[in-house]
């Protein structure tokens, strides 16, 4: 990302947006955005400048093109209104005259200047051994900075603030706290936001032009004949995900892989593989409020099936795809990397499922029930 986009990025965070609202800003991928917001715990890092009395590029330049005419690094530094020592330092360890290149010195004079800072922790040892003890007993950052405050009184030695304390958790490169006790704070969050991050006014989780589950038909819920499908997403390790789609009437079930968790992703592999079923097969499709299907107009417009979103953290109102997501997590167990399996492997899994016997449908299997081969009751 350039410059620019950074600084975006970090003003579209401390100002509450979500991952996706944020990369949808910038034209990235929400993964891309949490990879720059992660490295500093979610902390904005300080803008990097100059010291005044560090060369700048432009003097580098002037310094390139006095060599390039043949003159002295006295001459150079004369004209540039430096002393020879610094001109002569900066040629010398930058390959010499020969081989000097303006661009290149400046990037190796960043690069050398990017230095991570001890933090106060890292600099008093009692100090961080005793702030580390707190976090062990679970005091939150703030208890731990006012008992100093109390117990040691004038003593600056042993005090420090509770946002201190709070940058040596996120900022590991810092090298005081141990990151690990991050999990003693009580919201266990891996990346910091401030009090002023608000997302008030912003329509984050929800999903424009969605029809809710209310508004379905009333023979969906019934489940008389088959058509009307349920789906949802299980996750594995990596921000890996599986589409799971389950038949109502039947509890047939469709396993679809997935490129990413974004709506556009989603929504292209649900169309493939509704498309790809014999007509009549697929009627309606009920999801839960997940923004991975905040494009349901593209799918419907592309397949011709209406979609239902369910209550906000109401997982009862699918309890097929719930239940059978217990099912599935036999073969794609919690912490397996997902992209892993093609989507051969899924068809072969959703075909064991559907060849078992099910209680629920008198010990037939979801296959004979969506195939005919066993009456409505």
């Amino acid at each position: 990302m350039s410059a620019r986009q950074k600084r975006e990025l970090w003003s579209r965070w401390r100002s509450g947006q979500s991952l996706s609202d944020i990369g949808r800003a910038l034209g990235k991928h929400a993964a891309s955005i949490f990879g720059v917001i992660a490295a500093t715990g979610g902390i904005t890092p300080a803008s990097r400048k100059r010291p005044e009395s560090a060369l700048t590029l432009r003097e580098r330049e002037e310094i390139s093109l006095g060599l390039a005419k043949g003159r002295t690094l006295r001459a150079i530094a004369a004209r540039m209104r430096r002393t020879p020592s610094t001109v002569s330092r900066e040629v010398s360890r930058n390959g010499g005259p020969k081989k000097y290149r303006a661009a290149r010195a400046d990037e190796r004079a960043w690069a050398k200047a990017k230095r991570p800072k001890l933090s106060l922790l890292a600099k008093r040892p009692a100090l961080r051994r005793l702030v580390a003890a707190k976090l062990q007993d679970d005091w939150s950052p703030e208890q731990i900075a006012g008992w100093l405050e109390s117990e040691y009184g004038d003593n600056a030695a042993m005090r420090v603030s509770h946002e201190t304390i709070y940058r040596s958790l996120y900022l590991q490169t810092q090298g005081a706290l141990h990151q690990q006790l991050i999990r003693r704070l009580r919201t266990k969050r891996l990346m910091r936001k401030g009090k002023t991050a608000s997302t008030s006014g912003q329509r984050r989780g929800q999903i424009i032009g969605a029809v809710s589950i209310h508004d379905r038909p009333p023979e969906i819920g019934k489940r008389t004949k088959p058509g009307h499908w349920e789906g949802d997403l299980i996750a594995g390790r990596g921000n890996t995900h599986i589409a799971t789609l389950v038949e109502r009437y039947s509890r047939y079930l469709l396993l679809v892989r997935l490129k990413g968790k974004d709506s556009g992703s989603v929504v292209s592999a649900l169309i493939r593989k509704v498309n790809g079923l014999p007509r009549g097969l697929f009627l309606s499709l009920t999801w839960d409020r997940g923004t991975e299907l905040a494009l349901h107009k593209r799918f419907t417009n592309r397949t011709g099936v209406p979609v239902y979103f369910c209550d906000p953290k109401s997982p009862w109102q699918r309890g097929t795809n719930e239940n059978t997501n217990g099912l599935v997590r036999q073969y794609f167990p919690k912490g397996l990397a997902l992209s892993a399996f093609s989507q051969r492997d899924l068809d072969l899994v959703a075909l064991r499922l559907n060849r078992r016997p099910r209680k629920i449908l008198g010990f037939h299997s979801p296959r004979s029930r969506i195939t005919g081969g066993v009456a409505a009751t």
